[in-house]
């Protein structure tokens, strides 16, 4: 381990004893209320770890129909649905 992973290593222990959070967008927030994890979703929806991270921190992110039609049958299959329009689908 070298000197600058090891502060890097350091500075992230240190926002996550302060609780600090990276913005996430309204779709990454709904899931922290409902009390669902990504993790949750990337398998129950069958899609990767990337496209689940970006649905839920990328503000800029569109996800393809397909994407979102995996997600709202993976959410009814927990008894979830999504409100409203979280996704602007290209």
């Amino acid at each position: 381990m070298t000197f600058g992973s090891t502060l890097l290593t350091e500075v992230f222990i240190v926002f996550d004893f302060f609780n600090v959070k990276k913005k996430r967008t309204k779709f990454g927030e709904w899931l922290d209320r409902e009390g669902l994890t990504q993790i949750e979703l990337e398998e129950r929806a069958k899609l990767s770890r990337g496209t689940v991270s970006k649905l839920c921190n990328d503000k800029s992110y569109r996800p393809k129909y397909e994407t979102t039609m995996k997600i709202q049958k993976a959410l009814k299959s927990m008894g979830k649905s999504v409100p409203g329009n979280f996704f602007d689908i290209r």
